[in-house]
């Protein structure tokens, strides 16, 4: 019987930068390899892995090597529009993180792996000590729709601790591989504090 939690094949696409679940990723896509990738989701309506690169870089180089995170989050495909010939817009929305094992690359190039699902964060409300930290959320979401609109989804969700860790965790100027460790920290309450730490010491909250 199969594991459900269980990706026999899933495909990824190695990306400069961290996905988070319930973020919004927007991608150009003009490889064959991820034109074919993003045909084949449509179909199926499957989700392809997001992974952010160590070495290398997105776009496929001879003779490059490429290694990335063996955790990454699940891009579910919401709206894939037509630039010109050969170049889509593709509009995605993070869903569940996961694990990978056995990385290959097909002959076409694109990566896929066996993969596992990780346990969604437990909607849990933020202690009172975090809650400046919330407002902040709050306020900078605020002036973000004032200037350009907001890069969030809604519902907001500020009573959900792995929400308003996630989105800041978009927001703040830290290197990816700090995203990375905070992404895969399975605590949303631990995640939270440390991002309140970090926007404490900034004299943010």
């Amino acid at each position: 019987m199969t594991d459900p939690n269980t990706l026999v094949a899933l495909p990824l696409f190695p990306l400069q930068s961290v996905l988070f679940p319930g973020a919004r990723l927007n991608l150009r896509v003009f490889e064959a390899r991820y034109l074919d990738l993003v045909s084949r989701c449509m179909r199926d309506h499957q989700p392809f892995g997001a992974v952010c690169l160590r070495q290398g870089s997105e776009v496929r180089t001879g003779g490059e090597t490429v290694q990335f995170e063996t955790t990454g989050v699940l891009a579910h495909l919401q709206d894939v529009d037509a630039e010109q010939t050969g170049v889509l817009r593709v509009h995605c929305h993070g869903g569940q993180r996961f694990e990978i094992t056995e990385p290959a690359q097909q002959a076409d190039g694109l990566w896929v792996a066996r993969a596992w699902l990780l346990d969604e964060d437990i909607a849990v409300a933020p202690h009172a000590s975090l809650i400046p930290t919330v407002r902040a959320l709050a306020n900078a979401i605020g002036a973000l729709e004032r200037q350009s609109g907001s890069p969030f989804g809604k519902p907001y969700r500020f009573d959900d601790a792995g929400w308003v860790s996630n989105r800041w965790c978009e927001l703040l100027p830290i290197s990816l591989a700090a995203k990375q460790k905070l992404m895969e920290l399975d605590d949303p309450l631990m995640r939270l504090r440390l991002v309140d730490e970090y926007l404490r010491s900034k004299g943010v909250v």
